[in-house]
């Protein structure tokens, strides 16, 4: 076999040995996300709070597949039920090399009941502070240790484009979104002589999720008009962004946003 040959059979990227955390990760996006990364050699250990039999059943898709996962019920933003989830990682597979930040607060993207930002109050934008960043800040606390003693490590949150193209001026959310970018770069760049890497992803709106269960079609067809891939986002698509950015091919990509979202956010 010819060196050209055998590298065309190679995997364009081998988690093999690594263990995943993907936060939220019973359906949708993360259970895409735990998906993808199992299919490419990692432990994946799927988080969930509430639906645990959507999250079993994405363990068992992976299990049909010869993959390894687990689910582990834990509200993230606790901090002993986020220890527990990094501890349970590290009981079952050794250790963890990758955490996926997907989890937020409860949220519709419904243009029509959207908040005003004259209508809303501060509790909107605390619970959504409160799932998406204190709950990236807690597992981060947790893992960060783990993986400076291992001198390696991802470290990739789910962040969305609306925070760069408002399109729909989803306020407490995109604040949210918006500063888990800003904890992005902040702990790229104290991290990065450790051997870790810090990225975020930039979601598209995404079809067939929940949170875009609601959004009208004429939202929809905008955004697709706006596109230049022509679609909306597949939970598949961005579980790509996150597989390159978890592989070795990205080892010398840190601090950066990468917008998975078919060209619609252009920087």
């Amino acid at each position: 076999m010819t060196e050209q040959s055998d590298m065309a059979r190679r995997p364009m990227v081998n988690l093999d040995g690594r263990t995943a955390i993907i936060t939220g990760s019973g359906k949708g996006i993360g259970a895409a996300v735990a998906k993808c990364l199992a299919s490419h050699g990692a432990a994946v250990v799927i988080n969930y709070v509430h639906d645990a039999a959507s999250a079993q059943r994405t363990v068992e898709d992976i299990h049909s597949l010869g993959g390894l996962a687990i689910a582990v019920q834990a509200d993230v933003c606790d901090e002993s039920q986020s220890s527990k989830l990094v501890g349970t990682a590290v009981g079952s597979f050794g250790g963890v090399d990758i955490l996926v930040n997907n989890a937020f607060g409860r949220f519709s993207f419904d243009p029509r009941r959207r908040s005003t930002f004259a209508g809303g109050d501060w509790d909107e934008f605390g619970a959504q502070i409160e799932g998406c960043l204190h709950g990236a800040y807690l597992m981060c606390s947790h893992v960060v240790p783990l993986m400076r003693a291992q001198t390696s490590g991802r470290i990739i949150n789910i962040s969305s484009n609306l925070v760069d193209s408002p399109i729909v001026p989803y306020h407490s959310y995109i604040t949210a979104k918006g500063g888990l970018v800003g904890m992005t770069r902040s702990l790229a760049q104290e991290l990065g002589g450790f051997g870790i890497t810090v990225n975020a992803i930039a979601a598209g709106l995404t079809a067939g999720t929940a949170s875009s269960a609601a959004t009208t079609e004429d939202v929809r067809e905008r955004i697709i008009a706006m596109t230049p891939l022509g679609r909306l986002a597949r939970p598949d698509d961005i579980a790509g962004g996150v597989a390159l950015l978890a592989s070795d091919m990205a080892g010398f990509i840190t601090g950066q946003c990468l917008h998975v979202d078919g060209g619609l956010t252009m920087r």
